[in-house]
C-alpha cells in the first residue's frame, strides 16, 4: 500500500482530468460471472477521485483507495481491465451522466437527489458526518457562531446553510478546505469521518481533532450514517445488476471488511444494513 505521506502528497497535486493508466484485472483465461456493455469494451472505465483513503492514484497512476480496490476486485471477478481517469470531484458525476465513465470512485453517498439523476450501486460501507476542529468541537451546537467549511454537493450542505447562512463557507475539495482549516481561515471543518480519523492517526492532520458528529435534528446527516455506493448511468441497468450481485458476495466473504481495515478503518463500516437513500 502507498504510504500515507504519499497519498497526501496526492492529494495537494491537484487533479488532472486526463486520462492515467489502463490496468489489467484478470487471468486471460477469465470467465465473467454477468454479461454487460460497459464504454469501452472489455474495459472498466473509472472516474477517479483524490479522497484518501477513499479513491486517489499511486505514484504509478494506479486506482487505489477503499473505492478503487473495490472497484477492481469487481473488475477483476468479471474480467473486466480498469481504465482510471483522474477528475475533480465537482467533475465525476458528469463524466458518468456524460458517457466518459462506467463508474466513479470516491465515497459517494447514496442520497434521494442524487438517485433523480442516475442510479447508485448497493451500499459498499458507511461514513458519518465529522466535526474537524482544535477545540474538539462534537456537536452541530458546537457550530453556532463559527466560521465553518464543508465541501460543496454534501449531503449536509442544505441544512447546514439554514443554520448558519453566510457563516459557512463551501470549498470544491477537501483539500483546500483543510489548508483553510490549518491556517486558522476558518474554525471548524464539516467533513466524512473516515478520511478524517485516517489523516489523525497519521498525524497529518497536525492538532486538529475529528469527532463524528452527535444526533441533531437540524442536520438530518447526523442522525444516520450514508452509505457510500458507486455511481452508474440510468442507461447501465445490467452493469447494475453486476456491481450489486459482487457487492453483495464480497460482503459475504470478507473483501470489503478487509479492505477497510487495510486502509486503517474499523472494519464496522461494512455493516451497511439494508439500503437506502439519506433524504
Amino acid at each position: 500500500m502507498t504510504t500515507f505521506a504519499t497519498k497526501t502528497r496526492l492529494l495537494l497535486t491537484g487533479i488532472a482530468g486526463v486520462l492515467v493508466s489502463s490496468q489489467l484485472a484478470f487471468a486471460q483465461d477469465c470467465t465473467p460471472k454477468h454479461t454487460f456493455a460497459t464504454i469501452e469494451e472489455g474495459t472498466l472505465t473509472v472516474a477517479v477521485t483524490t479522497y484518501v483513503p477513499h479513491s486517489y492514484l499511486d505514484d504509478a497512476g494506479n486506482m487505489k483507495g477503499i473505492d478503487g480496490d473495490l472497484a477492481a476486485e469487481f473488475a477483476k471477478r468479471e474480467c473486466l481491465k480498469v481504465k482510471a481517469v483522474a477528475v475533480d470531484p465537482a467533475a465525476a458525476i458528469q463524466y458518468v451522466l456524460s458517457g466518459q465513465a462506467d463508474i466513479a470512485t470516491g465515497d459517494w453517498y447514496r442520497t434521494a437527489e442524487r438517485a433523480k439523476v442516475m442510479n447508485l450501486s448497493a451500499p459498499l460501507y458507511t461514513d458519518q458526518m465529522a466535526i474537524y476542529s482544535k477545540d474538539g468541537f462534537a456537536t452541530v451546537g458546537d457550530l453556532d457562531g463559527k466560521q465553518v467549511g464543508t465541501v460543496q454537493g454534501y449531503l449536509w450542505v442544505t441544512d447546514l446553510k439554514t443554520m448558519l447562512g453566510s457563516k459557512l463557507k463551501l470549498y470544491p475539495n477537501s483539500v483546500n478546505m483543510q489548508q483553510d482549516l490549518f491556517a486558522g481561515r476558518i474554525d471548524v471543518a464539516v467533513d466524512g469521518y473516515s478520511t478524517g480519523v485516517v489523516a489523525e492517526k497519521s498525524g497529518a492532520l497536525k492538532d486538529v481533532k475529528v469527532k463524528v458528529a452527535a444526533s441533531d435534528d437540524r442536520v438530518r446527516a447526523t442522525k444516520e450514517a450514508a452509505q457510500a455506493a458507486f455511481p452508474y448511468s440510468f442507461n447501465a441497468k445490467e452493469l447494475g445488476v453486476a456491481l450489486d450481485a459482487q457487492i453483495e458476495a464480497m460482503h459475504a466473504d470478507g473483501t470489503i471488511v478487509n479492505v477497510l481495515k487495510s486502509y486503517g478503518l474499523d472494519g464496522t463500516a461494512a455493516e451497511t444494513g439494508a439500503p437506502r437513500l439519506v433524504q
